[in-house]
């Protein structure tokens, strides 16, 4: 038996993926569908088609992430397989027939990736955020569409609520489950990822994941990219970047107050030797974000205006994130959110 669960926002992208469904889960005898209403506030009930109904499972989530909504939704299921789809994923018309032979595999295999792809416009060069989306198609154990055995999920304890976002959780789970001694392979089964409409600033607000980046830095050593299957990062380069323009601000500022002297000299030339830095190293993170894509004019404003303030919000967010992740004391009770109870 098999159970697909979907965490949702109720965006508008989850009445295609239902729709979708609703003609293929008969080929899927006895699957249920689980729905997780991970919405924070009370905007109306999710409409299911009429044929999923007998079906489908609404569940309320805490409105506490992905992770989250994902636990609740397999811990309800009825299924040996556990399909996790994002919803705003459009399945390809056999998916299920696929899925089912992508699920005959050996008892030590614990999960079945599915294929994602990502559609680019075709009649012109991608934006900075279509092609960060279009890395979905290049990830490995991503749960736009991935398939654990119950019992895998349950010998690890599913999801780590540590983790907020759309963001690692899926990555780090893949990890924990590999430990414990289960195979993680590639299946057939294909889905596409549309890119989500976004704002021009959407870069900015993505910064936030790298707090869940120090998270796994204090779960699993200096070599967590490595153990978890992910891409090099740019925060050496982030951290340098910000270095630089601090340097040049504070230099800047004390210089400005000095009395003239050599002390005065020295912080001029401090500030445009850090000034230089920081200048050249947001110069280069703009080229190689400017070059593949349009290169309109809005978008090169905004990769100019981003590539001078992603270093420093990565560092902050990297180091708030260090900072809640730090070991607790002994006997300290910590909540979802990663506050100490009682404080």
């Amino acid at each position: 038996m098999i159970s697909v669960v979907v965490p949702t926002l109720g965006r508008p992208s989850l009445a295609v993926l239902l729709d979708t469904l609703a003609g293929q889960l008969g080929d899927l005898p006895g699957a249920d569908l689980l729905l997780v209403d991970d919405r924070r506030d009370e905007i109306g009930e999710l409409a299911v088609p009429g044929a999923l109904a007998a079906y489908t499972k609404v569940l309320t989530g805490r409105g506490a992430g992905p992770a989250a909504a994902r636990n609740l939704g397999w811990r309800a299921a009825r299924g040996e397989w556990v399909v996790f789809l994002d919803d705003d994923v459009v399945p390809a018309p056999d998916w299920a027939r696929r899925l089912r032979a992508d699920l005959a595999v050996p008892g030590r295999i614990g999960g079945v990736q599915g294929v994602v792809t990502v559609p680019l416009p075709a009649d012109r060069r991608p934006t900075d955020w279509e092609r960060a989306t279009a890395g979905l198609a290049e990830g490995r154990w991503i749960t736009a569409d991935m398939a654990y055995r119950r019992a895998a999920l349950a010998a690890v304890g599913g999801f780590d609520e540590r983790f907020p976002r759309a963001y690692r959780e899926d990555a780090e789970l893949a990890h924990r489950v590999r430990l414990a001694g289960w195979d993680l392979v590639r299946g057939q089964r294909r889905v596409t990822h549309p890119v989500r409409p976004e704002g021009r600033w959407v870069s900015l607000r993505t910064q936030r994941g790298n707090a869940d980046d120090a998270l796994l830095r204090r779960l699993y050593g200096r070599n967590w990219r490595t153990a978890l299957d992910l891409p090099p990062g740019r925060r050496p380069g982030h951290v340098a970047v910000a270095t630089a323009g601090a340097v040049a601000l504070a230099a800047t500022v004390l210089r400005a107050v000095a009395r003239p002297g050599a002390r005065r000299r020295a912080l001029g030339a401090a500030a445009l030797v850090a000034g230089l830095g920081w200048a050249a190293g947001t110069g280069d993170f703009a080229r190689v974000r400017i070059a593949p894509g349009p290169r309109t004019h809005d978008e090169v404003v905004t990769m100019l205006a981003t590539s001078a303030l992603i270093p420093p919000l990565a560092v902050v967010h990297w180091v708030r994130g260090w900072w809640h992740a730090r070991p607790q004391p002994a006997g300290a009770v910590v909540t979802a959110d990663g506050t100490e109870a009682g404080r």
